[in-house]
């Protein structure tokens, strides 16, 4: 980190919003507050596309609308996550300078007109940027209302990989601290592959089109450099704050489905509080699932610390091919999911909702149709609960399970050459995640090479790309009596992105006891058969066992024969291997077995093979504990609970009835 950590301060669990005032005027600010104090909402981030408000012309700036809405903010109570106003350039910017605008990966430039204009590595964009940070930090910087800093906004979101000439020199210099000497660029490269070897600095560009493939381990380098690029110019905005305000700094980080770029494993330590984005994706087929993966993620970023929600949606967005409107009590259940996993701030996008420019058939706190709305009266009632349950702030997630996550990985996974174009890296980490969080089990969300002591079970989606250092904190988490699930494609390349060879599971060869000889990729829509009945999809792989007990074999396909699922033991513990992509309800009774065998007790019950649609989290205070019970169900469920429940407010002696559709939390009598 550039500096200590700052501690988030808030008086119980922050509810709020994004608020645009610039897009109304002050009779409407006045309506807005009155409304937000309606809603118990105490936290509001502004200023965030400030930019062209605050400096209308190149050093002329103007903050008497910003000192206004903030001076409102303050006398109603509101606190203030102020932002820095950087995130998207002004059209004087642009104008004068056109090379900052980003070039996209066939070398054309991308025009204002949208947002992120600008590539990340340009120096006139920081030198103007930077400078704007230094006037907001001074005005604001000592300012009784300003409680958070929100350095830019969803960095990356559009323009993490810049290819243009500026962005070129940048990554050389990048290159150049990481290898040191060009041979041993070209050594990890593979650079001997078609003559593609370098011998100057000058001769590297950023990884453009091709006429061909392109080189892997060229754009596997580009990706950690652009992420790295964007961290720097975090950490740039941070630099100019922190000597003018002693307020805890954050930008909102993007983990949520299909967003890849950046890193955040090495962006998080340079967060005061992690902070996050996330919005329901319908183009999946387990949103919810989904949903509960990005928060404890949210979590695991921040060592388990509580973090902040700090966008979300009440209903559609208006980015997805079908923007669908969230079901009655889904609002709740949504948000109080992340708070359950961590959450200490419960925040949304937006909360008037626009009447012009692209957002405006997206949701919003205060929708077009006004308070007399479904929406508004669930904003309400949310509003309520969060303030309710403010003791459980600061409180921690109780988890007995450890799922590995690699952006590395996915990067280097989603390579244009890969075996088969159907398997994608977060595919396979949805999967296996989803089977864990059907049977309620409650996963921290691990990087590679983490500390895995607490952990009965650990779970290992397509860690593709794996160092020998983090395979061997598997293998020795397992001699200490753990259960691991590694699955297929994993431990296939090294850091360099170049194939361990002596079979495909390489670091984990020992561990799992078994040897892939050979990929045999599924076609899409067809499937495998294994001899236990069970049915898969996507993947196999020819092998044999050498050391693990093999517990099912394909029974047909491309790798009939070969083993399926195999269980090896290594010291106290054991490793399980998965080649292929099991059914949904055949991964759940695999990771059930596994739960079973590693000791950890999964609190939801199956009946007739379907799961319960009861989910249960437990989050962990100095004085108490608290179980989240959420129902996403259509059939009221029972489950056994003594203490306090918050939101209704109702003793629970034994057993706790948590109707379709409902959320319910007790404060436990004792710790469970």
């Amino acid at each position: 980190m550039t500096a200590p950590a700052r501690a988030f301060e808030h008086d119980g669990i922050a509810f709020g919003c994004d608020y645009n005032p610039e897009q109304w005027t002050p009779e409407i600010w006045d309506e807005d507050i009155a409304l937000m104090t309606e809603a118990k909402v105490d936290l509001v981030a502004i200023n965030i596309f400030g930019w062209s408000h605050i400096e209308p012309r190149p050093g002329e700036y103007d903050f008497d609308r910003l000192d206004d809405v903030i001076g409102r903010l303050h006398a109603a109570g509101i606190r203030v996550n102020l932002g820095t106003g950087t995130a998207s350039p002004p059209a004087w910017l642009t104008r004068r300078h056109p090379e900052i605008l980003p070039m996209v990966v066939d070398g054309t430039r991308r025009y204002p007109g949208g947002r992120q204009a600008f590539c990340p590595s340009s120096r006139i964009f920081r030198d103007a940027a930077l400078q704007l940070v230094e006037q907001v930090a001074r005005r604001y910087g000592d300012h009784p209302a300003v409680e958070l800093w929100h350095i830019s906004n969803e960095l990356g979101c559009h323009n993490a990989l810049c290819y243009c000439d500026e962005s070129a020199a940048a990554f050389r210099v990048w290159l150049r601290e990481r290898y040191s000497d060009i041979d041993a660029l070209n050594a990890a490269w593979g650079t001997a592959f078609w003559s593609q070897t370098y011998r100057e600095w000058d001769e590297i560009l950023p990884p453009l089109a091709t006429l061909s493939l392109g080189n892997p381990g060229h754009m596997l380098d580009f990706h950690r450099f652009s992420s790295d690029q964007l961290l720097d110019y975090y950490r740039a905005e941070a630099d100019v704050i922190r000597p003018l305000s002693d307020r805890p700094l954050t930008t909102n980080f993007m983990v949520t489905a299909h967003i890849e770029n950046l890193d955040y494993w090495s962006w998080a330590p340079d967060m005061d509080i992690v902070a996050n984005d996330h919005y329901l994706d319908n183009r999946l087929a387990d949103p919810t699932s989904e949903l509960a993966f990005a928060a404890d993620l949210s979590r695991g970023l921040g060592g388990g610390a509580p973090w902040i929600l700090m966008e979300h949606s009440t209903g559609a967005v208006n980015w997805q091919p079908l923007n669908v409107p969230k079901a009655p009590g889904q609002i709740l259940r949504n948000s109080l999911t992340h708070v359950a996993r961590g959450a200490d701030g419960v925040c949304f996008f937006q909360w008037r909702a626009s009447v012009q420019g692209a957002e405006k058939f997206h949701s919003a706190m205060l929708p077009h149709a006004g308070t007399d709305s479904a929406v508004w009266r669930e904003v309400v009632e949310l509003g309520g609960i969060v303030e309710r349950i403010s003791e459980i702030a600061g409180s921690r997630v109780d988890a007995d399970v450890a799922l590995v996550f690699s952006w590395e990985a996915w990067w280097a996974t989603q390579s244009l050459s890969r075996p088969s174009q159907f398997v994608g890296y977060l595919d396979q980490v949805h999967a296996c995640y989803a089977a864990a969080h059907a049977l309620g089990l409650t996963v921290d969300v691990v990087r590679p090479g983490a500390d895995l002591s607490g952990y009965a079970l650990v779970l290992v989606p397509g860690l593709h790309l794996v160092r020998a250092e983090e395979a061997a904190v598997i293998a020795d988490r397992v001699a200490d009596g753990a259960t691991a699930l590694v699955t297929f494609f994993s431990g296939t390349v090294d850091a360099e992105d170049r194939v361990w060879t002596g079979g495909y599971t390489g670091p984990f060869r020992d561990l799992l006891g078994v040897q892939i000889e050979e990929f045999a990729p599924v076609a899409a829509g067809q499937t495998v058969t294994l001899d236990d009945g069970s049915r898969a999809s996507l993947w196999s792989e020819r092998g044999h066992a050498t050391t693990a007990e093999v517990v099912a074999s394909f029974a047909d396909g491309p790798s009939a024969g070969s083993p399926a699922v195999t269980r090896n033991a290594h010291g106290h513990g054991a490793a399980w291997y998965l080649s292929t992509q099991l059914e949904p309800s055949a991964y759940r009774d695999l990771i059930a077995r596994l739960a079973s065998e590693a000791g950890v007790t999964s609190p939801v019950a199956i009946h007739d093979g379907e799961v319960s649609a009861l989910e249960l989290v437990r989050r962990r205070g100095a004085e108490a504990s608290y179980l989240f019970a959420i129902n996403h169900g259509t059939a009221s469920a029972t489950l056994g609970a003594t203490g306090d429940e918050l939101v209704t407010g109702v003793a629970v002696h034994g057993s706790l009835e948590v109707p379709a559709g409902s959320v319910r939390i007790v404060r436990e009598e004792a710790a469970a």
